[in-house]
């Protein structure tokens, strides 16, 4: 974050609705940590206020007139190292706009989101919090070649990763490199509904896996890859020598549902040894514990490091309590994964 002058977050606003860009700047405003330093309706005034004000985080619309928001953060990070939230309405082009380089996103409220104006603007305040400390990654060119093609998956194992803030493509880097020869793999990403299902469709075009959002009882076998429903918690139970998947509507864990930690924690108790762990870039703690105890259990766990995480928050509590047996930069963990097999 850049030091200023009243030491706050400097905020630039973009979106082409001009109600919508007032009701931002005014409640993020509230936040005694953020200052709105300007506002912009479209990508070509955006960037005129980015050279003007130099801020530390900017929020930005996707449909928007002149140029979109997808677009715009292509184009843009290359030239200015700026941390940019999306702002936008359910839809694919989030992902799109993450693929760009985005390091976070926020639904609009709406019918569609079920979500109200208090908890949009909240929502919103605690993400350009955590874009202000977040490093950008240059996208890296595939290496086009999978690890490990020829391997034979051991079914009894079980991969379970976690994620959060830069996850969605930190999940996409690793399985994108690794073969279908893989054992099952059960992932927690802190993602709201509706993405969820968006992004293990993504995930599913997109690599070597098959790729689905998890449903109670499905069964975690190689070559497949179940993601934890947005606002439901995930773990893994034991059923006639098959391991199996349970979502539920569960409490929030370290204010997330789905949590990392329910998830690790389930794979600690009916996996064991017979897991790998691998906790992935993001904001706060949730997993730390979880992988401990597969740790503990005599699982093989993973941590990204601090140079290539987004931000270096979930893994460097993990590390920090013992729960990390190999730290490893995001490119190195799918070849590090196949060692551990």
């Amino acid at each position: 974050m850049t030091e200023t002058a009243t030491g706050k977050i400097k905020v630039l606003v973009v979106d082409d609705s001009l109600v919508f860009r007032e009701f931002i700047a005014k409640g993020i405003s509230s936040d005694p940590k953020i200052e709105v330093v300007a506002k912009s309706a479209d990508a070509f005034d955006a960037r005129d206020k980015i050279i003007e004000f130099r801020p530390d985080v900017m929020t930005c619309d996707i449909n928007m007139p002149k140029m979109d928001g997808i677009e715009f953060v292509r184009r843009l990070l290359p030239q200015y190292a700026l941390p940019v939230i999306v702002v936008s309405t359910v839809s694919e082009a989030v992902l799109d706009a993450l693929d760009a380089g985005a390091v976070e996103f926020v639904v609009k409220p709406s019918h569609e989101s079920n979500k109200s104006s208090e908890e949009f603007i909240k929502e919103l305040i605690y993400k350009i919090k955590i874009a202000s400390v977040a490093k950008l990654k240059m996208k890296s060119t595939p290496s086009g070649e999978k690890i490990g093609a020829e391997m034979r998956p051991d079914e009894r194992m079980v991969i379970a990763i976690g994620a959060s803030t830069g996850g969605t493509e930190a999940i996409y880097s690793v399985l994108k490199e690794l073969p279908a020869q893989m054992p099952g793999i059960v992932i927690v990403q802190h993602i709201p509904p509706i993405f969820s299902t968006l992004f293990a469709q993504r995930l599913d075009a997109q690599t070597a896996f098959e790729v689905k959002e998890a449903k109670s009882g499905d069964i975690i076998k190689p070559g497949r890859v179940l993601l934890a429903p947005g606002s439901m918690q995930m773990s893994v139970r034991k059923e006639g020598g098959r391991y199996k998947v349970e979502c539920y509507n569960g409490e929030r864990v370290n204010g997330h549902c789905p949590s990392v930690d329910v998830l690790f924690n389930s794979v600690a108790e009916q996996v064991g040894k017979n897991a790998i762990g691998v906790i992935l870039t993001g904001m706060g703690s949730d997993g730390a514990k979880g992988l401990l105890q597969m740790r503990r259990a005599g699982a093989r766990t993973i941590g990204q490091d601090e140079k290539s995480s987004v931000v270096y928050g979930m893994p460097r509590m993990a590390y920090s309590i013992g729960a990390v047996e190999r730290q490893a930069d995001l490119q190195e963990i799918p070849e590090l994964l196949m060692s551990m097999l």
